[in-house]
């Protein structure tokens, strides 16, 4: 006579198919999770870090602005490839004669001839009058640009109307 067991061990084939199709799913959409989370986070860094070179680099310009006499103020391009009103020259009361253009992707400050590079992520600067009337008010716009993945940019513009110049 043939004894059945009681507790049958090991695992049938429908189970073992089972299994394999779960693992088989959640591995198709752990890795496509996995993917967005990282290009969430490398999105939210590059976010971080052109928000942190665009307010400092207004910072340094805003606040030097400020102090220019404004019979000095020369707004024009660095060279031909350069956008239009990408360059500023001023004297500072007493002071040095400080420069700010834009170089290809760089923003770079000069004072006295001594050069450098506030960012390195510059897609556009510009300087401009507002109003033809009144030469003590300036406009700084300023959009940078990072690459981040697959060919693609994450671009922040920032723009300052209305500095003053305190030194008419």
């Amino acid at each position: 006579m043939v004894r059945r067991r009681e507790h049958p061990s090991g695992y049938t084939l429908v189970e073992v198919m089972l299994v394999v199709v779960i693992l088989g799913i959640l591995a198709s959409v752990g890795a496509r999770m996995l993917l967005q989370v990282n290009r969430y986070f490398i999105m939210a860094n590059a976010k971080a870090d052109i928000q942190r070179e665009a307010r400092a680099a207004m910072y340094v310009i805003t606040s030097e602005v400020r102090q220019a006499q404004a019979s000095t103020i020369v707004i024009d391009s660095a060279s031909p490839t350069e956008p239009f009103y990408s360059r500023i020259t001023f004297t500072i009361l007493n002071g040095p004669t400080l420069t700010f253009w834009q170089n290809g992707t760089q923003l770079i400050q000069s004072v006295n001839g001594g050069a450098t590079v506030l960012s390195n992520h510059v897609q556009y600067l510009a300087f401009t009058l507002p109003r033809s009337d009144d030469m003590t008010i300036l406009s700084v716009a300023l959009t940078l640009q990072e690459n981040i993945y697959q060919g693609r940019s994450k671009a922040l513009h920032m723009a300052s109307e209305q500095i003053q110049v305190m030194n008419p």
